[in-house]
């Protein structure tokens, strides 16, 4: 079993699916039901036993600051990268902590803190069976190894989340792996998870971490926030007025 040792939480993005209220407050910082989403990941973390994270700040990025007064062991990255490129430059800018970490977005909900758990035996994703058909990535594996993934979704499969773990030799492979496609490639209009899923895909082996789909929740449009939070209803009545 490996173990991780630190996290990267990415809260680069602008965020523009869940407008308006964006507009003033960086996506991982809005509150859901009174609890900001990214207390959720950090207080999460902290359960396991987690205190070395780095946060990924681009947009309104001096908000994130006060996390620091907060919270133990936070460290901010700046990407100047993040209204330019897709996610993977918020994963180039963090490169060099790679190593027995969790990666994961600071715009999801963590209802059960033990899918954050440390101890693992695969590098891979935080996973979810699905009978039913998704558009979400879809993996397929075999005796607890990944041995396919579909961008594209399908149904009868496992439902690959933003949460992941990486071993120390997988770390140093998924660092030099994206700044072959950052900055020989140019290749920065891709999801970081791209890299290792698909980009280098026969240079890991790759696990799932199972989850219930109840334990988390991402978030991913303001009709979304409204749904589990009616307390947005209100920026829909201002549109109208």
């Amino acid at each position: 079993m490996y173990k991780v040792k630190q996290a990267i939480i990415m809260a680069a993005g602008v965020g523009s699916r869940m407008r308006p209220v964006t507009l003033e407050v960086p996506k991982p910082l809005v509150k859901v039901n009174g609890q900001r989403m990214i207390d959720s990941v950090i207080c999460g973390l902290h359960k396991n036993g987690i205190y070395d994270i780095y946060i990924v700040v681009g947009y309104l990025k001096e908000q994130f600051k006060k996390l620091q007064q907060e919270y133990t062991g936070i460290k901010l990255i700046d990407n100047p990268y993040y209204n330019s490129c897709n996610n993977i430059s918020s994963l180039y800018v963090a490169r060099d902590h790679l190593e027995e970490t969790m990666i994961l977005d600071g715009d999801q909900i963590i209802y059960n803190p033990a899918i954050l758990r440390p101890e693992f035996e695969y590098s891979g994703y935080n996973s979810v069976w699905t009978e039913k058909s998704t558009d979400e990535w879809l993996q397929e594996v075999e005796n607890g190894v990944v041995k396919n993934c579909s961008r594209t979704g399908g149904k009868k499969g496992w439902q690959l989340y933003s949460i992941s773990r990486w071993t120390l030799e997988d770390g140093q492979k998924l660092k030099k792996h994206l700044e072959r496609e950052f900055e020989i490639k140019k290749n920065c209009q891709i999801y970081w998870d791209d890299v290792p899923m698909f980009c280098y895909r026969d240079e890991y082996q790759l696990g799932i971490f199972e989850m219930d789909k109840k334990d988390v929740i991402e978030i991913d449009s303001f009709a979304e926030l409204i749904k589990i939070d009616k307390h947005y209803e209100m920026y829909m009545e201002k549109t109208l007025l």
